[in-house]
């Protein structure tokens, strides 16, 4: 087996895609797929993004020529995030791994905080925890809006947003997560639906949405984030279902939120932070954290 780096190519993102089909359909608790799962263009895009920004932290393992295992890591600023880490299901238990996962912490090398969503594997929780992360267990949002149920959003106004909010997005990432997601936000404006702002005298905070999905949300007070996925939801397309997920304890008014308005909760995985408590109020990004 060797480890090489992820190359910013279709093949590439094609092979580290097709690894996490599988990874993730081998769960105990996945949805059965019929035929193969159609592929993620924003998927596809954040590993070729990642493989520019962050090439010392992406890796692909390969046995005879084919793909088995990747990693996808970042580091933005003084947070390292592990945004990926997945492995074939006939080459798990075999240290793959935990070879990529040794790879990609190296490149965090020096960042005194981390952040990572696991998944239930208790494989996967255990490698976490062996590696320093605190492990939140976290909870998600689902199901259809009850529009009957959306109410007037009162004084805070919420209203597009572009690349023009960079300075806002980043200033409300480092007061909550310490660092400021940077490059990652051309990535999100780029493949989500919107991006919603809300900036006040009494504080600021944004959400992207991608369909029925809430993507990333992060606020200076409750108030504020609770607007903002009020927003969020009231726009999801009629007839689609929501998602809102990675809630941890700390984001119980996104629960009071989702519930009011008809969501189902579910427990699924965990937050993994290293250094750090978890950001409130904020939902994190799976994939960007």
């Amino acid at each position: 087996m060797i480890l090489r780096p992820i190359q910013d190519s279709a093949a590439d993102a094609e092979a580290v895609r097709h690894v996490s089909a599988a990874a993730f359909a081998s769960l105990p608790d996945a949805l059965p797929v019929t035929g193969p799962p159609p592929p993620s263009v924003f998927q596809l895009a954040r590993t070729r993004h990642l493989a520019r920004t962050d090439p010392e932290g992406c890796w692909l393992a390969e046995l005879d020529g084919e793909p088995v295992g990747a990693v996808l890591a970042l580091r933005r600023e003084d947070v390292w995030v592990l945004a990926l880490l997945v492995v074939l299901p006939q080459a798990q238990g075999k240290g793959v791994g935990r070879l990529l996962l040794e790879r990609a912490l190296a490149h965090g090398r020096g960042c005194l905080r981390g952040m990572l969503c696991a998944s239930p594997s208790p494989a996967a929780v255990r490698r976490y925890r062996l590696a320093g992360f605190t492990l939140h267990p976290a909870m998600q949002l689902t199901g259809r809006v009850d529009r009957s149920r959306l109410v007037d959003p009162g004084d805070i106004p919420v209203h597009p947003g572009n690349a023009t909010h960079r300075h806002l997005l980043d200033s409300v990432d480092r007061r909550l997560r310490g660092a400021a997601h940077g490059p990652d936000h051309e990535l999100l404006l780029a493949h989500c639906e919107e991006l919603l702002v809300a900036d006040t005298l009494a504080g600021s905070g944004y959400c992207y949405r991608e369909g029925g999905e809430v993507r990333l949300l992060a606020a200076t007070s409750k108030r504020i984030a609770t607007r903002l996925l009020r927003e969020a939801l009231a726009r999801v397309p009629e007839g689609v279902e929501a998602r809102v997920e990675a809630l941890t304890a700390e984001q119980e008014w996104a629960l009071d939120v989702g519930l009011e308005l008809g969501l189902s909760v579910e427990t699924r995985g965990y937050l993994g932070l290293r250094g750090m408590r978890p950001p409130a109020p904020y939902v994190p990004n799976g994939g960007l954290l």
